[in-house]
């Protein structure tokens, strides 16, 4: 069985938050929501360009093989809508063209392949997206 799990930062910190809510955080933030090791869902608001959503890993139109699962993916404009997301938390200098690779598209996989990149836990892929963004690592991302 997979992690599951579910972040908030604020700004400043980490801490464990209910995916079924949404935040009540006066400036910007990010969730990571983490589903069985396979889906990252990263909701950010503001959303700038971006819709505010997007998923490393797999889609869960993909991983669920349901085409309502989830909104068809962008990861252009979400890579975006992220490095926008950044800018206005300040500081760094990301660009979308540093994050887009890490987003994932409604692609079908093969999950059986053995060099494929879904084997590997959509905690580490996380973890290298947030050191992307230059935002510190929830602590349970660490432990899985």
């Amino acid at each position: 069985m997979g992690l599951f799990g579910t972040y908030l930062y604020d700004g400043d910190k980490w801490t464990p938050h209910d995916n079924d809510v949404r935040p009540d955080v006066s400036g910007p933030w990010l969730m990571v929501d983490i589903h069985d090791s396979d889906i990252g869902t990263v909701s950010y608001s503001p959303a700038g360009p971006g819709t505010g959503v997007a998923y490393i890993g797999v889609t869960p139109r993909v991983y669920f093989a349901d085409e309502t699962a989830s909104a068809p993916t962008d990861v252009v404009r979400e890579a975006e809508g992220l490095a926008a997301w950044r800018e206005e938390l300040g500081a760094s200098a990301v660009t979308s063209d540093d994050l887009v690779d890490f987003l994932a598209e409604d692609e079908e996989v093969d999950w059986d392949e053995e060099d494929s990149d879904v084997e590997v836990f959509v905690e580490t892929k996380v973890s290298e997206f947030l050191t992307a963004l230059s935002l510190p690592v929830p602590d349970d991302l660490f432990q899985s």
